[in-house]
């Protein structure tokens, strides 16, 4: 994995006008922290920032080179707000990393081959798009590549099939379903209920001659 350099600079206020200000002037704020490490207020230049997460394939887990105040110290984007409209980076967490000591981070999943229960009417479900690792920090694989080419129409791959790299191990549920071909659904066409045999609804001058008949025999008796 790449490792890539970022410079940052001190900040002393907080708030969201000091934000304001700092994304006016073309930076946003950041903070950096890690285990045992003091949290400090930082700001970066977001188009740096994007720039390391797009070059390489590792996207939030690419190993960044944070300088800050005269040292350098390996950190991960832990988390990244974006503007809702334009997607630009508004504020990111870094998170300082030790090489020699595993971190926990979230990998995307890629599908690869066809399923041939595909080709016989199945649909191919994609459940889990991401799964949770724990590795060193130089171990941090991309993606996980699962091979759907032996999938026929009921079979699944759960996480617990999956080969990972030496040195990689699975934080995330061993019963969840990565793959699946399942069958369609089948949408039942309404069926109109059918008259019972031998009998039929009386018409309507019918109804109203039998009404009219047990009215008037009412009568005469109570008369």
């Amino acid at each position: 994995m790449a490792v890539n350099a970022l410079v940052a600079e001190l900040r002393d206020a907080t708030g969201k006008g000091v934000a304001r200000k700092l994304r006016a002037a073309g930076r946003i704020p950041a903070v950096l922290y890690g285990k045992g490490a003091e949290s400090k207020a930082i700001s970066v230049d977001p188009s740096a920032l994007q720039r390391l997460l797009q070059s390489g394939g590792a996207g939030m887990n690419t190993l960044i080179e944070l300088r800050v105040d005269g040292t350098t110290r390996t950190v991960l984007v832990k988390e990244l707000q974006r503007d809702p409209v334009r997607g630009r980076p508004i504020h990111t967490d870094f998170y300082l990393v030790e090489l020699d000591q595993t971190v926990e981070v979230s990998v995307p999943i890629h599908l690869v081959g066809k399923a041939p229960g595909v080709e016989l009417g199945g649909i191919l479900d994609h459940p889990l798009r991401e799964i949770e690792l724990e590795c060193l920090p130089r171990a941090i694989p991309e993606r996980v590549e699962v091979d759907v080419s032996a999938l026929e129409i009921g079979d699944s791959i759960h996480v617990r099939d999956l080969e990972l790299p030496e040195g990689v191990s699975v934080q995330t549920d061993a019963n969840l379903a990565v793959a699946s071909v399942i069958t369609p659904a089948v949408v039942e066409e309404p069926v109109a209920e059918e008259a019972v045999e031998g009998e039929e609804a009386p018409a309507e001058g019918e109804a109203d001659a039998a009404a009219s008949a047990e009215s008037a025999e009412t009568e005469e008796g109570g008369g």
